[in-house]
């Protein structure tokens, strides 16, 4: 698989030659439906909880007498048929919303989003990406020269420079190929990627 390798200003110089299996994969709708849902779903707390009947904080007295008042019968005020009384099936704050996912689908739905974003011009290869200092006006004015303005940034590896300046700039996201995951790839127009990163991907998707 070959990939556009740009330089500096955002133009097409060559190309590197990349792993088949990590970016020339045919794309498996189903199974990067299926990694995206799992991603999200272990994502989860699950720290929601409700309150059953026995819980809620109301008085044990019977509301009024069993007959003659015309009314249906009722025993407690904390019924789950009353306003402000507890639920039936209430959601437990150790509820587990994990699902399992094999390490070889999670690998070969990474290597189906890449191989996508590839195919449709998606993806681009940079030799290396530096700054000079902690600026979001440097990052800014780097990334509008090279004509990227939607973008994920991966690289080998991410330093302080980088770090801070991407925080301020909401379209543009800089992880390592070690953090990269199938949301955020999928999340951004562009994708750029440097040389070092490439040869990460391909160990770790091989």
């Amino acid at each position: 698989m070959e990939l556009k390798l740009i330089n500096d200003q955002g133009k097409p110089t060559a190309s590197v030659s990349a792993s088949d299996t990590a970016f020339g994969r045919e794309y498996n709708e189903a199974l990067v439906h299926q990694v995206m849902t799992a991603y999200f779903a272990n994502a989860r707390q699950g720290t929601r909880s409700q309150k059953a009947r026995g819980e809620i904080n109301k008085t044990n007295r019977k509301p009024w007498k069993q007959k003659g008042t015309g009314r249906a019968r009722a025993g407690t005020a904390a019924s789950p048929l009353w306003r402000g009384g507890g639920r039936i099936f209430p959601n437990l704050p150790d509820e587990n919303f994990a699902h399992k996912l094999n390490r070889k689908m999670y690998r070969a739905g990474m290597s189906s989003i890449l191989s996508q974003l590839a195919r449709e011009d998606r993806l681009m290869v940079i030799e290396t990406f530096t700054l000079d200092g902690p600026r979001t006006k440097l990052l800014a004015a780097k990334l509008k020269s090279m004509g990227l303005d939607d973008v994920l940034i991966i690289t080998d590896s991410l330093d302080d420079n980088l770090r801070l300046s991407s925080r301020n700039l909401p379209n543009v996201n800089i992880v390592t190929a070690a953090d990269a995951d199938p949301v955020t790839l999928m999340r951004h127009e562009k994708v750029l990627i440097t040389k070092g990163a490439v040869s990460r991907i391909e160990k770790v998707l091989a």
